[in-house]
C-alpha cells in the first residue's frame, strides 16, 4: 500500500458560473414586475394614536381654567363691590331683636350663677373710645411690671390711634358734647404720647449688625 496521500481537484469554475447564473436570474426576478406584496395586517385599535393626539391637542390649545378664588386688586379706597347686598328693614328688626333676647337669656344665667353680681352695663359710645384708648396705650408700653422692660408696639399704637381719628371724623354731628370732648383729650394724649416715644426712638443710635452677620 503506497502512503502518497489522494488529492482530489475541483473545478471551481463550474461553481463560479453557478453562482453568477442564480444571481443573474435574481436580478431578472427582481426587475420584473409582480404582484405587490400584501401590507402587513393593522395593529389592533393603535392605542399610541388615541393617545398621543389629545395630548397634542391639549399641547397646541391650552385650556383657560379660570381661578375659583378671584384676585382681589389693591385699591386706594374701600371697595363696596365685593360686599354682599344690604339687609332689608324688616330682616334687621328680625336680627336685632332676636340678638337683644339671646343677650338677655345670657345675662339671666349670669345673675343665676352670682345673685350679687350687678348688672351689665350698656354700652355706649364712651366704651369704644375707652377701649381704643387703653389698646393703644398698652402698644405704647404703658401697664408694664415695675422693673420689666416695656415691650413697645409703636406701628401697632399708630395704626390703633389713627382708627380713633377715623370714629372722630365719621361722627363727628353726631356726638353729645361729653361725648366730643372725650374723644378729643383722648386723642389729645394719645398723640403727644406717640410723638414722646418716636423721639425718643430716632434719638437713639442704631444697634450695630451682629459680628460675623446674621446666622441662619
Amino acid at each position: 500500500m503506497s502512503d502518497t496521500p489522494k488529492f482530489t481537484v475541483v473545478d471551481r469554475r463550474k461553481f463560479h458560473a453557478e453562482e453568477e447564473s442564480t444571481q443573474n436570474s435574481g436580478a431578472e426576478a427582481a426587475s420584473k414586475p409582480g404582484p405587490a406584496p400584501e401590507p402587513a395586517s393593522k395593529p389592533d385599535s393603535s392605542p399610541r394614536l388615541k393617545l398621543v393626539e389629545p395630548i397634542q391637542q391639549a399641547v397646541a390649545k391650552p385650556e383657560t381654567v379660570e381661578p375659583a378664588i378671584a384676585v382681589e386688586e389693591e385699591a386706594d379706597g374701600f371697595d363696596d363691590s365685593q360686599l354682599p347686598p344690604a339687609p332689608s328693614a324688616e330682616e334687621s328688626l328680625f336680627q336685632r331683636t332676636a340678638y337683644n333676647q339671646a343677650a338677655e337669656r345670657l345675662d339671666d344665667l349670669v345673675r343665676a350663677q352670682n345673685p350679687g353680681a350687678p348688672a351689665p352695663e350698656k354700652i355706649g359710645f364712651e366704651h369704644l373710645v375707652q377701649q381704643l384708648y387703653l389698646s393703644a396705650m398698652m402698644q405704647m408700653g404703658a401697664g408694664t411690671p415695675e422693673g420689666q422692660r416695656p415691650r413697645i408696639d409703636i406701628l401697632g399704637a399708630r395704626q390703633t390711634i389713627d382708627l380713633l381719628g377715623v370714629v372722630q371724623e365719621k361722627s363727628t354731628g353726631n356726638l353729645t358734647p361729653d361725648e366730643d370732648r372725650a374723644i378729643q383729650t383722648v386723642l389729645f394724649e394719645l398723640r403727644m404720647t406717640f410723638l414722646e416715644l418716636t423721639r425718643m426712638i430716632s434719638a437713639q443710635p442704631p444697634m450695630p449688625p451682629p459680628p460675623g452677620g446674621a446666622k441662619r
